[in-house]
């Protein structure tokens, strides 16, 4: 089809910026001898996360896809060249990449590690049209990368992620141009199940619903959706219902914003997928409070304070498995490990059915900065906090691993193993 160049009056020029297997495609530019070998990044199959985190073009042909078991995915292509993730080389890679961004625009915000928008409305007068601008990207992201970068143009951000799903990942120059006033044309005809943020259990649910393409939830009233959304989800899905009418229509006013990851968070938390199932208490408590040290740790780091804690948890079986995710306030604010940990017992334990637990999760929410806390008569608070401020400074010199409790040091822990990891994956 062809390209479009020019964008209309009054609008802006966005690109969404994606980089194709991004994982697989780094490990292939630094093994050149795995240049037209099948290759896929999969973590750690005996550690329960041999899934494929990425698999290269060569290794898609023969079915390959990201999420698979890794066990599946060598029954299609038993030449698969399997990679171990190094987490810290490809976030890197990312921020080269986004640097190269930068030389074209200030506006470049992150969406994930591969991929970022850019508003290139103000650099077309030194850069020139659009199409140019996206062929001189990919150009010098390939040469000092070995990344091959596909790019989506449109007038805001929700279109140029589509025009990247949906086509730019699909033709031979990686590059489309998805104009607002082409939406009806182009995107409606879309079957439903290709609309960014529909995943397969959306899709059987719009189906039910008679909405098997993009253009019949665009062209559904706001207020029958949601009215048809209320039916089906309850009272709670009128935001849904239009987020879903506002992707379909191409309508979203928000800027590229290069401080996304500035603003506060809402929440900090880990969870951990454990290498066997863990039966005895005294197990479940080894990860508990490693997990509750990381969550508060994090807090500190950020100068935040939790004031609702929550515990999530599942239970083998893997086929039929079990688990609650249970929250509840605290007395008061705090990121003292001690403390939170006593709340997290309380929770776990109240709601564990007793079953293997083959994953657990701490979080901590409603933050408020930690500058000012309440003293307690039963607890000295500046002692405590001393303490924490140490042994953070230690680990933050020396390694994670450089200091850990008792507990950690026994079969159960996993605090030297996570050390060594970038969620989940190793550095």
């Amino acid at each position: 089809m062809k390209q479009t160049r020019e964008a209309q009056v009054g609008e802006k020029t966005i690109f969404l910026a994606d980089c194709q297997s991004f994982y697989a495609s780094v490990e292939k530019a630094d093994h050149p001898g795995c240049k037209d070998r099948p290759v896929a990044v999969a973590g750690d199959p005996l550690r329960r996360s041999g899934i494929i985190l990425a698999a290269c073009p060569i290794a898609k042909q023969y079915g390959v896809t990201t999420a698979e078991r890794l066990g599946e995915a060598l029954k299609k292509c038993p030449d698969l060249v399997i990679m171990r993730p190094r987490m810290q080389h490809y976030l890197d890679i990312s921020l080269l990449i986004t640097k190269i961004y930068e030389e074209y625009t200030d506006l470049v915000e992150v969406f994930s590690v591969d991929e970022q928008f850019l508003d290139v409305t103000a650099s077309q007068p030194f850069y020139g049209d659009p199409i140019t601008i996206a062929q001189t990207i990919q150009m010098k992201v390939f040469q000092q990368t070995g990344v091959r970068v596909r790019v989506g143009i449109s007038s805001n951000k929700i279109l140029a992620k589509i025009a990247t799903d949906i086509w730019a990942k699909k033709n031979e120059s990686g590059i489309f141009t998805l104009p607002s006033s082409e939406v009806e044309s182009l995107l409606w005809p879309q079957p439903v199940h290709k609309m960014f943020g529909v995943g397969s259990r959306m899709t059987a649910h719009l189906m039910r619903l008679g909405m098997t393409t993009i253009g019949d939830i665009a062209r559904t009233p706001l207020p029958s959706l949601q009215d048809k959304f209320r039916a089906r989800f309850g009272k709670q899905s009128d935001i849904h219902a239009e987020v879903l009418w506002r992707t379909a229509n191409g309508l979203d006013d928000s800027p590229v914003t290069p401080q996304t990851f500035d603003t506060p968070p809402k929440s900090v938390g880990h969870m951990m997928t454990l290498p066997r199932d863990y039966e005895e208490p005294s197990e479940v408590d080894t990860i508990l409070l490693e997990l509750t040290e990381e969550v508060c740790r994090d807090c500190r780091r950020k100068g935040y304070m939790g004031a609702v804690v929550t515990v999530s948890c599942m239970c083998s079986p893997y086929e039929a498995p079990t688990g609650f995710s249970r929250q509840m306030k605290m007395p008061d604010p705090t990121n003292h490990t001690s403390t939170v940990f006593e709340m997290v017992k309380l929770l776990f334990y109240k709601f564990w059915d007793k079953m293997p637990v083959r994953r657990a999760g701490v979080m901590l929410s409603q933050l408020v900065h930690d500058e000012e806390y309440q003293l307690t008569l039963f607890q000295d608070q500046v002692k405590a906090r001393s303490l924490d401020k140490v042994t953070d400074w230690i680990k933050d010199r020396y390694g994670s691993a450089a200091i850990v409790r008792a507990s950690s040091l026994t079969a159960a822990g996993q605090a030297a193993e996570r050390a060594v990891k970038i969620g989940g994956h190793y550095k």
